[in-house]
């Protein structure tokens, strides 16, 4: 049974710092490009970052490039995001999500993955 647990969202203000968490039961870690997602009240899941499974290679929308950074262990089958100079148009429910490493699809779309956690909440307020 394939589980991704994240941990680590919460409320803080604007300027502050954030580390997301996510980790992956179920499957051979390795094998999967992780990445995360968002979605504000009234806005359509949009792409955050994601990163390749060798941990090589990350991926950043426009938005969040210079701020937020991805990693992953893959010992410890977890991924983070760490947040800083956090917005409030940041505020959203953050999702992890992993996808097979080896197909053609792009780190940038929703539909490149497979499994989905039950997201965890992000408020940046002052």
């Amino acid at each position: 049974q394939v589980q991704l647990v994240e941990s680590g969202g919460g409320s803080v203000q604007p300027g502050g710092s954030l580390r997301l968490s996510c980790a992956l039961s179920g499957r051979t870690f390795s094998s999967y490009t992780m990445g995360w997602f968002r979605q504000a009240p009234g806005k359509e899941r949009e792409f955050v970052a994601a990163i390749s499974g060798t941990g090589f290679t990350p991926f950043y929308a426009d938005s969040v490039k210079g701020r937020f950074t991805i990693s992953r262990d893959n010992a410890k089958n977890t991924v983070y995001l760490q947040m800083n100079i956090l917005k409030p148009e940041d505020t959203a429910v953050y999702y992890c999500a992993a996808g097979w490493a080896y197909t053609s699809g792009s780190p940038y779309s929703r539909t490149n993955y497979d499994y989905w956690g039950q997201g965890t909440q992000v408020t940046v307020s002052s």
